[in-house]
């Protein structure tokens, strides 16, 4: 009776053995990492006037930060990029792919069933002891069935190879939301860049017309005897250098027109039409306040990339150190056979088999370790460049806070000056025209003005240029819904 049961209960306490083994997982837990963030930044430190805690942007505003500068063609420009860039859809492709790996890896902890067939012709010999002129059999064989196995993830190598793919597909969604930050800022850095230089268009074709004024002036004293003819040709000559401006400030702003349009994913002259009317560069908004430095590691998709990194890192430990275990499999088959095809189904002609095996690999040369030690220094690799990720990201935003409070002062002092040059460029016609002063007195002061007017549309450029700085550092433009 009890050799009966023997091997019945032999494969059973197998079984249990191995559903107490699959609740283990080698390798180390995950666990997020520490980053030594300030508690405040130290060029910015607004607090809310209702509570006194720190004042932070919303989330929705972050996610389109573009709307606070109220320009409804930069507004338009950043959806149509954010539907049609290929850069995004090159990043949405590339989470198809980590969706489907890790659809894999989850298959592979399951079992596999495969169907065969197939159909042998033999030819043999009635006797192997007769060479010559033996008479020969000609035989069929006719098979067909089911070959079943399954690894059983004992130590949890199949475990940890799903907990990496998770960790991959994380990071390729945070890798495409970063990518959205970066086109977002692109986008509205070129506009800025169009409209000002468009401006500086309008501004070169003022100042061509000033000059006309000028030289007409210059021409009419001369023919009145009031000055020489050198007020003249240096009245022409400061004209002609003021035309030769206006070619590259129009080849400029092609270009920038055709580096939307590429953002966009259309050919370089599809928004030419579009964009060539001029328009006034759009007024920078309020600074935002940065909130917390520790709202980075939340709201930065390149941050949670770099964290994701680690645990996919993490989970492939365990899966380099599940090769060091034996590893067991279940296996079965089950065929029908015949010599016929009218006897090739019948159900006495079958075949079977069952039982586990299991294998061990007891000396490899050291290669298994060898990849454990490689997949440890890749987790420390991803932990270095996560700390060297959230760095960059406290020094991006103090840059750009910085860069936004010291231009607010200057353009404030660049207007200043604009106001006290114009006064002195109609003093210095003024006297000109009493014969109280030469043209040097004229001509220097609309030298100054002209300088004065282009730094003051660089600044405004260069502002607004930090305040897109500042959101892409904050994180923002990745939030579209809601």
């Amino acid at each position: 009776m009890n050799r009966h049961r023997i091997p019945t209960r032999r494969p059973l306490a197998l079984l249990l053995g191995a559903s107490l083994l699959a609740g283990c997982a080698v390798g180390p837990d995950y666990q997020p990492p520490q980053a030594e963030v300030p508690a405040q930044w130290s060029n910015q430190e607004q607090k809310a006037p209702a509570t006194g805690e720190t004042a932070r942007v919303s989330d929705q505003e972050l996610g389109r930060w573009w709307e606070t500068f109220r320009d409804s063609t930069l507004t338009a420009l950043e959806k149509r990029a954010l539907k049609s860039n290929l850069d995004l859809k090159l990043a949405a492709a590339r989470i198809e792919q980590a969706r489907a790996l890790r659809l894999m890896a989850g298959a592979n902890l399951g079992p596999g069933l495969e169907a065969t067939s197939q159909f042998r012709q033999s030819r043999s010999l009635a006797s192997p002891l007769v060479t010559n002129g033996g008479a020969a059999t000609i035989g069929n064989q006719f098979q067909a069935g089911f070959d079943a196995s399954w690894e059983l993830d004992l130590f949890g190598g199949g475990r940890r190879g799903v907990e990496a793919a998770d960790a991959d597909l994380l990071a390729a969604a945070q890798a495409s939301l970063s990518a959205q930050v970066s086109l977002t800022a692109e986008v509205a850095r070129d506009y800025l860049e169009l409209r000002a230089l468009q401006q500086g268009i309008i501004t070169t074709k003022g100042e061509m017309a000033a000059e006309e004024q000028t030289v007409e002036l210059t021409r009419q004293l001369f023919k009145a005897g009031f000055n020489s003819r050198l007020d003249v040709e240096t009245a022409e000559a400061q004209l002609a250098n003021r035309r030769a401006l206006l070619p590259p400030l129009q080849a400029a702003a092609q270009q920038a027109m055709h580096g939307l349009a590429i953002l966009l994913g259309q050919a370089p002259e599809a928004l030419t039409a579009e964009l060539s009317p001029t328009a006034a560069l759009p007024e920078p908004p309020a600074t935002p306040p940065a909130g917390l430095p520790s709202d980075l590691l939340r709201r930065r998709p390149d941050i949670r990339q770099a964290e994701a990194n680690i645990h996919a890192a993490t989970a492939r430990i365990g899966v380099a150190e599940a090769d060091l275990f034996p590893k067991l499999n279940l296996t079965g088959a089950i065929s029908l056979q015949g010599d016929a095809i009218n006897s090739w189904f019948n159900w006495t002609n079958r075949l079977w088999s069952l039982g586990p095996s299991a294998s061990w690999q007891l000396f490899d040369s050291g290669r298994i370790r060898a990849n454990v030690m490689q997949q440890q220094s890749i987790k420390d690799q991803s932990l270095i460049a996560y700390r060297q990720t959230v760095l960059s990201a406290l020094q991006e935003v103090e840059d750009a806070l910085v860069a936004v409070n010291r231009e607010r002062e200057h353009q404030q002092a660049l207007r200043q000056a604009r106001e006290a040059d114009q006064r002195a460029l109609n003093l210095a016609r003024d006297l000109y025209t009493a014969g109280q002063t030469d043209f040097t007195s004229v001509l220097l002061a609309e030298q100054t003005l002209y300088t004065a007017d282009d730094a003051l549309t660089q600044s405004s450029k260069a502002l607004a240029t930090n305040l897109v700085a500042l959101y892409k550092a904050l994180g923002g433009g990745w939030q579209t819904s809601g």
